[in-house]
C-alpha cells in the first residue's frame, strides 16, 4: 500500500499536467483579421471644427479610465461618483460576482486537497442475536468516533480542467462586472446631457410659443381692423396651437429623463437632480482612438468573450478527460465498543485503508454526449467572440461618423440660428424706425428661437456620441480588469 501511495505522489502531478495539455481544443480566442482603420474610409486625424472646436483623433493617447471628468464638469462628476456607489443594479451584480468567486474557492478545495471528516456516533439499539441461542434480540449500546480522509488522484487532469474553466467563467463575470460599471457611468452622463438638453429645448418653447401666441393675437386683432383676412388670423392661431402642443411631450421627456437618472443614481424618481445648464460640459478637444489591434486588450466585452472561449475549451477537456481512470484513496481511524470502557481502551482503536480504481465503462452514451455537447459550446463561444469583436469595431465605427456628421450638422445649425439671430435684430431695428410692422418682430423671433432649438440639439448630439466614443475604447491595458483576484488555478 505504501509502495502505490509514493508511486501516485509521484507521477499523478505529471499525468494532470499531460491531461491537461492533451484533452480539449485550442484556448486561444479564434484568430481575426484586424482592420488598418475603423470605418469604411480612413479616418481623418481631426474631425469638422464646429462651434469653436476641432476634435482632434489622437493614436498615441491611452484610453482614460474615469473618462467622464473630461467634460470638466464638477456636478456631472459627482452624480457619477454617486451612481457608481448607489447603484442597486451595480451592488447587485458585484454581489453575485463575490458569490461566484466563493463557489469557486469551494470547487477548488474539493478538488484539490483531501476531504477530512470527524464522526462520532453513539447509540442504544436493540438488535436480532443468533437463531441456535434462545435469546432472539440483544439490547446493546454502541460508541464509534471516526477521522475519515479521501483524495481522489486527478491523473488526467478532469478536476483541474473543470476549476480551470469555472476560473475563466468568474473572470468573465469580473470582467461583465466591469463593462455594467462603465454602461451605468455611460448612461448617467447621455442622462445628465439629456435633461440638460431637453431643459434647454423646454425653456426656447416656452419662447417660442409666448411669441405665437402675441403673434396670433396680433394678426387676429390686425384681421378685427381689417388689414388682415380670415385665414391670416386662422394660420397664425393654428401656428401657435401647433407649437403649444410641442410643449407637454417636451416637459414629460425633460421629466422622464430625470427619472431614471434618479434611478440610476440610486434615489427615488421624486428626488431627481435639477438639469445642469448645457454650457456646464465642456467638450474634450482631444479624443483617444486606439488602433484596431489594442482595442482587441481594452474592451470588457472583447476580454469577457475571450474568457469564455477559455472556459468553454476547458469544460470540453474536462469532459474528455472524465471518460478515463481515477484513483480514490481512503483512510479511517477512530474508537469504537459496546461499552465506554471498551470505547477508551486501547482495545478500541479501530482503522481502515483502502484505495479505489475507476474506469467509465458503459454510461448509455452519457460521457459522449456531454463530450459532443461542450464541444459545441466552445464552438458557439468561438462564434461569439468574432461577433463581439465585429460588434465592438462597428459601434466605434458609427461613433467616429457621427461625431463628424453631428460636427457638420452643428456648423449648419449654428449657421442658421446666426442668420435668423441677425434677422431678428434687423426686423426689430426696423421695427422702432417705424419701417415695419410689430407682427414682423414676432415672426423674426419665433424663427430664431426655433434655430436655437436645433443648436441645442446638434450640440447635445455631439456630447452624447463624444462619451459614446470615450466609453467605447475601453480601459487602458495597464488597468483592464484592475482590482480582479487571479482565480485561475
Amino acid at each position: 500500500m505504501n509502495r502505490l501511495l509514493r508511486l501516485t505522489l509521484t507521477f499523478a502531478p505529471l499525468a494532470i499536467l499531460t491531461g491537461c495539455g492533451a484533452f480539449g481544443p485550442d484556448r486561444n480566442p479564434p484568430h481575426m483579421a484586424v482592420p488598418t482603420h475603423y470605418s469604411a474610409s480612413p479616418e481623418a486625424a481631426s474631425l469638422t471644427t464646429a462651434d469653436g472646436v476641432s476634435q482632434r483623433l489622437a493614436a498615441d493617447v491611452p484610453p482614460v479610465p474615469e473618462w467622464w471628468k473630461v467634460y470638466q464638469c464638477p456636478e456631472l462628476d459627482a452624480l457619477v461618483a454617486e451612481g457608481l456607489a448607489h447603484s442597486p443594479s451595480l451592488a447587485a451584480a458585484h454581489s453575485t460576482l463575490t458569490a461566484a468567486r466563493e463557489e469557486l474557492r469551494g470547487q477548488i478545495g474539493s478538488n484539490m486537497l483531501p476531504s477530512v471528516d470527524v464522526g462520532f456516533d453513539p447509540s442504544r439499539q436493540r438488535a436480532l442475536g443468533i437463531p441456535v441461542l434462545p435469546q432472539q434480540t440483544f439490547l446493546e449500546d454502541v460508541f464509534a468516533a471516526e477521522v475519515q480522509a479521501s483524495y481522489t488522484f486527478d491523473f488526467f487532469g478532469a478536476a483541474v480542467l473543470a476549476d480551470r474553466a469555472l476560473a475563466q467563467q468568474v473572470h468573465q463575470q469580473a470582467l461583465q462586472f466591469d463593462a455594467t460599471r462603465r454602461a451605468l457611468a455611460t448612461n448617467i452622463v447621455v442622462a445628465v446631457i439629456n435633461a440638460a438638453s431637453l431643459q434647454a429645448q423646454v425653456d426656447e418653447t416656452i419662447e417660442l410659443v409666448a411669441l405665437g401666441e402675441r403673434r396670433a393675437e396680433q394678426v387676429s386683432a390686425r384681421h378685427q381692423s381689417g388689414s388682415a383676412s380670415h385665414d391670416e388670423a386662422l394660420a397664425a392661431a393654428q401656428d401657435a396651437a401647433n407649437a403649444a402642443a410641442t410643449l407637454p411631450a417636451l416637459r414629460g421627456q425633460a421629466l422622464a429623463v430625470r427619472h431614471a437618472l434618479a434611478v440610476l443614481l440610486g434615489r427615488m424618481p421624486d428626488e431627481a437632480p435639477p438639469a445642469l445648464p448645457l454650457a456646464a460640459l465642456h467638450l474634450p478637444d482631444t479624443l483617444p482612438l486606439s488602433v484596431p489591434s489594442e482595442l482587441l486588450h481594452q474592451r470588457p466585452d472583447i476580454l469577457a468573450a475571450e474568457s469564455a472561449v477559455r472556459a468553454a475549451a476547458d469544460e470540453a477537456g474536462a469532459a474528455t478527460a472524465s471518460m478515463f481512470p481515477s484513483l480514490t484513496l481512503s483512510a479511517a481511524y477512530g474508537r469504537g465498543g459496546f461499552d465506554w470502557a471498551h470505547f477508551t481502551s486501547p482495545a478500541g482503536a479501530i482503522w481502515s485503508v483502502g484505495a479505489s480504481l475507476t474506469q467509465p465503462v458503459f454510461h448509455g452514451g452519457a460521457l459522449l454526449a456531454r463530450r459532443r455537447q461542450y464541444q459545441a459550446s466552445y464552438e458557439a463561444a468561438a462564434s461569439q467572440y468574432k461577433q463581439t469583436v465585429l460588434s465592438a469595431f462597428r459601434t466605434v465605427a458609427d461613433t467616429l461618423e457621427s461625431l463628424d456628421e453631428d460636427a457638420a450638422t452643428l456648423v449648419q445649425v449654428q449657421r442658421a440660428a446666426e442668420a435668423a439671430r441677425a434677422a431678428n435684430q434687423n426686423t426689430e431695428a426696423r421695427y422702432k424706425l417705424g419701417a415695419t410692422p410689430f407682427y414682423a418682430t414676432l415672426t423674426a423671433g419665433q424663427q430664431y428661437r426655433s434655430a436655437n432649438v436645433q443648436v441645442i440639439r446638434a450640440t447635445a448630439a455631439r456630447l452624447a456620441d463624444t462619451a459614446a466614443l470615450l466609453d467605447s475604447m475601453g480601459e487602458p491595458k495597464a488597468t483592464a480588469g484592475r482590482g480582479l483576484a487571479k482565480v485561475e488555478p
